[in-house]
């Protein structure tokens, strides 16, 4: 198996609980500063962490059903490119899998707590994970290796999308400096009701007609005075066309 699960640092664990639930996700692991959200397709994962540096940024970060199982399959699919890319680790929460690629990203696969999606979610809407790189060729190659499904992009020679089978969608997207994640999600239907639904819980939100898609633009509950360089003013949520 394979799921897309990104885990996101913040101070402001309340604010994001509060957005999450308005786009339809469901809270499905609850531990003190551990919170697990549960979209129609792929999940996110809230870590608490006090205001500072960490504040507001995001890990990329998938579930798998056995690490050893997975780690090897990922190395045997890399074996064409003389790469091993996968790496069983034991991290501060427990055993996982690194996978290190060529432009020095890494992200962990971790054993997924849960297997199944919960049903009461928005199936409508889908968790993005986003990796940011000078090398999208490569970063492309590591993520068919680990399993993710190429979805087309159309006309966009310098950026590649994956599904996972079991749930996200996994994006590369060229950009200069050091490879980092990104966070957005996409929704599979009108944007209206969705802005609609979040307005019913105080979170304002508008609409904007991108180039590739219609995008609905939410207030990043970590922005604001005080928050770090790194974080985006806005979360996106980009509408899935067929």
């Amino acid at each position: 198996m394979l799921r897309v699960r990104p885990l996101h640092f913040t101070s402001r664990m309340d604010s994001w609980d509060r957005l999450l639930t308005a786009l339809g996700m469901v809270r499905t692991e609850d531990d003190a500063g551990w919170q697990v959200f549960d979209a129609g397709s792929g999940r996110l994962a809230l870590h608490a962490v006090p205001e500072g540096a960490q504040d507001g940024s995001t890990a990329l970060a998938v579930e798998v059903g056995d690490l050893a199982e997975f780690a090897r399959r990922t190395n045997l699919a890399a074996e064409a490119d003389g790469a091993a890319p996968a790496e069983l680790v034991t991290a501060d929460h427990g055993e996982s899998c690194r996978i290190t690629a060529p432009d020095g990203f890494s992200f962990l696969a971790d054993k997924a707590a849960h297997a199944a999606q919960c049903a009461d979610a928005d199936p409508a809407l889908a968790v993005v994970g986003v990796w940011f790189t000078e090398d999208p060729a490569s970063a492309s190659r590591t993520l068919h290796q680990v399993g993710a499904r190429p979805r087309p992009v159309p006309d966009q020679d310098d950026t590649a999308d994956f599904t996972a089978k079991n749930g996200g969608v996994l994006m590369v997207r060229p950009a200069s400096g050091t490879p980092r994640s990104g966070l957005g999600f996409e929704y599979d239907g009108g944007l209206e009701p969705l802005r609609e639904r979040l307005a019913s819980a105080g979170i304002q939100a508008g609409i904007t007609e991108e180039a590739f898609a219609r995008t609905l633009h939410v207030a990043n509950p970590d922005a604001g005075a005080g928050a770090a360089a790194h974080v985006p003013a806005t979360l996106w949520i980009s509408q899935r066309h067929p």
